[in-house]
């Protein structure tokens, strides 16, 4: 369990994600446009920890409030300068809107109670992601046979959660029961959290994996060395279509070419009931030089026009299954999702 997100010592601190593997350094966030610039430049990332983060983002900010300004005016700038961040990850807007319904049930209150209750509402969400993964890795676990080989895509693990992870919940419940699950991880270029993240946490935990690029996938599967792919999401259309990083589209096609089951693991609140399908989902465009350079050297000419979608969807239909907490949701998804989700849908 990797300490991705904690308040310390009236600060939100974070392990910061863009130089690993090299260096495990922590960043301490002071104020909520710290929190912000952590979530915008990668310091964190994966859809459940920025929900986590703008959580923990909303009680640094409503804390450090000036006496002079009014509460609910603050308040409303945190929030705003919060929800501002990434498009993509709905968790995110869940989180944001968790603190928005308290905050509206506690604004009336003395300052120091306002914080106290929204702090403490920042660390239910916390513990409640961690709980949710494990959740999502038992019931994700049934889909697994022993002696598998799961390709992942990506980072969906505890550096993208609070714990434990979503895709990589399930692969560690796995590798828990049967002992002799095997990982192959995709690079995932450009921000290269597959190489990075995934091999860092699997290795950490003993987990046998080989990373490979993004292009091998393919010819793997043809090969017959994968059984199964599971990745994260960072959204989820009510129809089942996910948004997830860069590639995951074109590894669910592979994977449909060579009957190879595609599974997502998310927790529900990652579905986006008010959105019928996934071209409906925002995608986030990145800085250009992402593209041009690798590890912060140049790979091409400085002024080459770059294309940088952070995420692509991957259409329903494609999709064998949504792991999430409360159990397996299968096709139609607009149909289990919704029997799923409960008290998420609007």
């Amino acid at each position: 369990m990797l300490p991705t997100i904690t308040w310390k010592d009236d600060k939100v601190v974070m392990i910061d994600q863009r130089i690993l593997p090299a260096e495990e350094k922590y960043v301490t966030c002071e104020d909520v446009e710290q929190v912000a610039r952590a979530i915008e430049t990668m310091v964190i990332r994966g859809a459940p920890a920025i929900g986590v983060a703008a959580a923990y983002g909303v009680a640094l900010g409503v804390r450090g409030l000036g006496g002079e300004e009014a509460v609910e005016a603050g308040f409303e700038r945190v929030h705003r300068r919060l929800e501002r961040t990434r498009p993509t990850a709905v968790n995110l807007f869940w989180a944001l809107k968790e603190m928005r319904k308290l905050f509206d049930k506690v604004k009336d209150r003395p300052r120091a109670e306002i914080h106290r209750a929204l702090l403490d509402r920042a660390r239910e969400i916390d513990e409640q992601d961690v709980a949710m993964c494990r959740s999502i890795g038992a019931h994700g676990r049934t889909l697994i046979e022993p002696g598998w080989t799961i390709l992942t895509h990506c980072n969906a693990g505890a550096l993208a959660t609070s714990g434990y992870g979503t895709a990589l919940g399930v692969i560690r419940a796995a590798h828990e029961a049967y002992g002799d699950i095997r990982v192959y991880a995709d690079e995932t270029r450009p921000f290269l959290q597959g190489a990075r993240l995934t091999c860092w946490e699997l290795a950490r935990d003993h987990i046998p994996v080989t990373l490979i690029t993004d292009n091998m996938a393919g010819a793997l599967m043809r090969r017959g060395e994968i059984d199964a792919v599971v990745v994260g999401a960072d959204r989820i259309a009510a129809n089942g279509d996910a948004a997830n990083k860069i590639g995951t589209y074109s590894v669910a096609v592979l994977a449909r070419e060579n009957d190879i089951p595609f599974f997502v693991a998310a927790p529900l609140n990652t579905v986006d009931f008010s959105l019928a399908e996934g071209s409906l989902i925002p995608i986030e465009e990145r800085d250009p030089d992402e593209v041009r350079t690798a590890g912060g050297c140049p790979i091409t000419l400085p002024d080459i026009p770059v294309r940088n979608p952070a995420f692509d969807v991957t259409p329903a239909g494609l999709i064998a299954a949504v792991v999430t907490e409360r159990g397996v949701a299968r096709p139609p998804f607009s149909r289990s999702l919704a029997e799923l989700g409960g008290s998420y849908r609007p």
